[in-house]
């Protein structure tokens, strides 16, 4: 496998970083570019952890000098500005420039906005560790402004929280919501029952034409039973967002709404990535689908360019719908990675299959939903539970997830959210007797040993087989950082 030009990586997501990873488990000693404009891997699915504070930044958002330690990857971060596909070379914005050998495509997609007037000025989007601290700050802020306000006008709109998008980021993003602030609020003795979130959709329903529409009457049933319920205005398209509120219009009516909020989160739609538009030039217009990105083969490869794979949210492959899940992304990783490897070597490439073992999602603190199969649906507490191990496992390295693991059992163990009550709404309680106490003991022991099976085998059954899982590089060498 003698390789005078290295095989360089663009984007570090979950494709681009598991693709390295399983290069170097498959033991390929090429040289192996990863570039990234950030600093930190981000593990999209457990923002919400971040932003509720479940877990901390360096479990959710690791540095990509942790992860890659030990590895021999050349971790560049830098934004790639050009590629030029023909000459097998591509422009950094620093001024450097790669020729390869072999690319990955991985850069993933941006958040769209739909051509909404202030959508993308005015509204929060939800994608980035950058984009869950600026709205910690946001939701921070405007609860400790409610709280100091006695103009009721005011705080009415500081305490109401749209969300426009009704999809998994939506709704996960309303269920959270309805729970964490009025934990944050009560803690500012505000009154909790003032909170409102809204969650506004296009459509006429939530979740649909999604992998987890199954798990809308999970979802519906969630929003009722939060801390707050979350309220929803269905079938309605956004016009603008301002700073202060937002204006709708509703399906079949030339009626203009407006409800008043200072934040809006925006989680409707996504766009190509800039990147990608760049190489409409160079690709046949039969070879791109609709929405401008490129066809490749089921081995994951363009079709100009049998050299150069992409896959993730960044390609459209032919015959296959797949949903952008992080499970269907590591699976293209480990594929890529091997017929890479099979490329070199001048043997068949494989086709990616990518399987759903389930799907997950968080519908609250402490609330989740595991979709098993799509045979057995887990909620409440054990559904989250299994969502939460699950999304550990798959942690990029295994001395990672073994470190965001005990975090999250710490958490759970030692700083588990509680619902705030009014004072009124708490009951008195009154001494228990020995032979109660022993009863509730025996109950309580019950309850806690009876699920442990199911949980154990539903984690098993969701977990990543043996054949993808990334071993820890042996640490005879160092990872070479390039700023």
């Amino acid at each position: 496998m003698n390789s005078s030009h290295p095989t360089v990586i663009v984007g570090a997501g979950f494709t681009g970083l598991f693709t390295a990873l399983h290069l170097r488990h498959q033991h390929d000693l090429r040289s192996i570019i990863l570039i990234d404009p950030q600093e930190r891997f981000v593990f999209k699915p457990m923002l919400y952890e971040l932003l509720t504070g479940e877990l901390p930044e360096d479990t959710v958002c690791p540095t990509y000098q942790e992860l890659l330690k030990g590895s021999d990857i050349t971790f560049v971060q830098d934004k790639v500005e050009a590629i030029d596909l023909s000459q097998k070379r591509l422009t950094l914005a620093s001024g450097l420039d790669y020729s390869y050998d072999h690319l990955v495509l991985t850069v993933g997609s941006v958040q769209g906005y739909l051509g909404t007037e202030g959508a993308q000025k005015n509204a929060f989007a939800f994608r980035s560790r950058e984009n869950a601290i600026a709205l910690e700050r946001q939701l921070r802020e405007c609860l400790q402004r409610a709280s100091q306000t006695s103009d009721e006008a005011k705080r009415r709109s500081l305490l109401t929280f749209a969300i426009v998008g009704a999809g998994p980021t939506g709704v996960e993003m309303a269920a959270t919501l309805a729970d964490l602030l009025p934990y944050w609020y009560a803690k500012l003795s505000g009154n909790i029952h003032e909170i409102r979130v809204v969650l506004i959709n296009h459509g006429k329903t939530i979740l649909a034409g999604d992998v987890n529409a199954g798990l809308k009457e999970d979802a519906l049933h969630a929003f009722t039973t939060r801390t707050v319920p979350v309220e929803l205005i269905l079938g309605v398209g956004v016009k603008s967002v301002a700073p202060d509120h937002l204006e709708y219009q509703p399906a079949n009516s030339t009626e203009i709404k407006t409800l008043d909020a200072q934040t809006t989160i925006w989680t409707a739609g996504t766009a190509v990535n800039p990147l990608l538009q760049s190489l409409k030039s160079q690709i046949p217009a039969d070879h791109l689908d609709k929405h401008g990105l490129p066809l490749v083969t089921p081995t994951l490869q363009l079709l100009d360019f049998p050299e150069v794979f992409a896959a993730g949210d960044c390609a459209d492959v032919q015959g296959q719908q797949l949903p952008a899940l992080a499970q269907v992304a590591y699976q293209q990783g480990a594929s890529i990675a091997h017929n890479l490897i099979a490329f070199a070597e001048g043997k068949p490439l494989s086709p990616a299959h990518a399987s759903l073992r389930g799907t997950l999602m968080k519908l609250g603190l402490g609330n989740g939903v595991a979709n098993l199969f799509d045979k057995v649906q887990v909620t409440g507490k054990p559904g989250d539970l299994i969502r939460n191990a699950t999304y550990l496992e798959m942690l990029p390295t295994p001395l990672h997830d073994f470190k965001a693991t005990t975090e999250w059992l710490k958490e759970e163990t030692f700083h588990r959210y509680h619902r705030p009550q009014l004072a009124s709404e708490t009951p008195a309680k009154r001494p228990l007797s020995p032979a109660e106490k022993r009863e509730r003991s025996l109950v309580t022991a019950l309850a806690i040993l009876a699920p442990i099976a199911f949980l154990i085998a539903a984690y098993f059954g969701l977990r990543t087989p043996p054949s993808e899982q990334l071993k820890q590089p042996q640490p005879n060498s160092t990872t070479q950082s390039t700023p």
